[in-house]
């Protein structure tokens, strides 16, 4: 941990996201200084801006159950943060502070913590330690277990007592449940995964965005989210030679630079949203979305979507999309998301590995009648989990 922090401040001048971290690191104590000390919060933590997705549904249930609760939520990940720190149902948003044991303590006397929920994948020991030391129920949510994670190893048993920490444990599906029974974790529950409650919420309550209805009438539209380099690559490869197709593409990262190297490889009409009027915006054939916040509502718009990621670490939100009754596209890095696996199952998803099997997919998808019901059909027969979770914990 000490060694972490100590790469995070000498990298900080040459990273961008190194630098927002260590930054907004020095505010962590004078932010939980501020903290009501009559009050007592529920601590939710998320490691960046997807984990935070999967634990808003819970935030907007507990306000809805009791708009006078007071909400910590943490982050480690600045693109997390720095996106999310104004959230308005969060009564303090800050960093989670390096896990070392004395931070752990500082930051656990810091604040009054009634209960902490963890998101999906976050174990940190000495925090979690100093929770249970306090008898503060801790809980971990919306996780997956797979057989090759140091918990099932033979030398794993340091990682195992980690899991014994939460008070229980609710994951995303059965194999997950049966995994941690064979290391005697037995407190645990089949819950599902809470972002199919926030898509549907989204898709329910969604907003007309004019400029993009604008730029999708009376065409087909793939909307390609949260890309990468190499997704852009095959993606623009065949959008540059296909004109009757329109293309809207969301950069996983937003920096100059980024969006520099993806405009000089277009070579046909494009423009950014932030420059985006009503007289323009008809006359590009590709839309880059330049800003936050937008993607899970432009899915509506789009004939086909493409989720980036997938050539690299792991796919980024498919139900973000799949909730609109279009199917989608995404590189052969999926095995992670359980999600994307049944997609593909129920006809709803097609993976790629190569530019030839890319350009096959969008031929099919923008004639198959089927693909995006399946996919929309598969968000809502597994919505529920927040509910669940909220009624074990609360």
């Amino acid at each position: 941990m000490y060694l972490m922090g100590f790469v995070i401040k000498l990298l900080a001048p040459f990273k961008d996201k190194m630098y927002c971290r260590q930054k907004g690191s020095k505010q962590i104590w004078k932010q939980l200084a501020a903290a009501d000390k009559n009050a007592s919060y529920i601590w939710i933590h998320a490691a960046s801006l997807g984990e935070f997705e999967q634990g808003r549904p819970i935030i907007e249930a507990i306000k809805e159950k009791n708009s006078q609760c007071k909400i910590l939520l943490t982050f480690f990940s600045s693109s997390g943060y720095e996106v999310r720190k104004k959230y308005p149902l969060a009564d303090i948003v800050c960093y989670l502070p390096i896990d070392t044991s004395r931070n752990a303590k500082r930051f656990v006397n810091s604040i009054q913590i009634e209960k902490a929920i963890f998101i999906k994948y976050e174990f940190w020991k000495n925090l979690l330690s100093q929770l249970h030391k306090r008898g503060i129920p801790t809980y971990l949510v919306s996780s997956i277990f797979r057989e090759n994670q140091l918990f099932f190893k033979p030398y794993g048993q340091p990682h195992r007592k980690v899991l014994t920490l939460f008070s229980h444990i609710f994951v995303q599906n059965e194999s997950s449940k049966q995994l941690l029974q064979k290391i005697n974790i037995n407190n645990v529950t089949v819950a599902g995964d809470t972002r199919c409650d926030r898509v549907t919420k989204i898709a329910q309550n969604a907003k007309q965005i004019p400029l993009i209805k604008s730029f999708s009438e009376d065409a087909d539209v793939l909307v390609a989210g949260s890309t990468w380099e190499r997704d852009e690559k095959i993606i623009l490869r065949h959008f540059n030679q296909n004109p009757k197709l329109k293309l809207i593409v969301a950069p996983h990262e937003m920096s100059n630079r980024r969006l520099e190297i993806l405009c000089n490889k277009i070579k046909r009409p494009y423009l950014k949203y932030s420059e985006a009027t009503e007289e323009n915006i008809r006359q590009a054939h590709c839309l880059i979305i330049d800003g936050f916040g937008l993607l899970s509502s432009i899915y509506q718009y789009g004939k086909i979507a493409y989720i980036g990621g997938g050539f690299g670490v792991g796919i980024h939100n498919t139900l973000e999309a799949a909730v609109w009754k279009i199917p989608i596209i995404f590189g052969p890095n999926y095995q992670k998301a359980d999600e994307a696996k049944d997609l593909m199952t129920c006809g709803g998803a097609i993976s790629v590995r190569n530019q030839e099997e890319y350009n096959d997919a969008v031929r099919f998808l923008l004639n198959d009648k089927n693909a995006g019901e399946q996919a929309s059909t598969y968000v809502q027969t597994h919505a529920g989990s927040t509910n669940l979770i909220m009624n074990s914990i609360f």
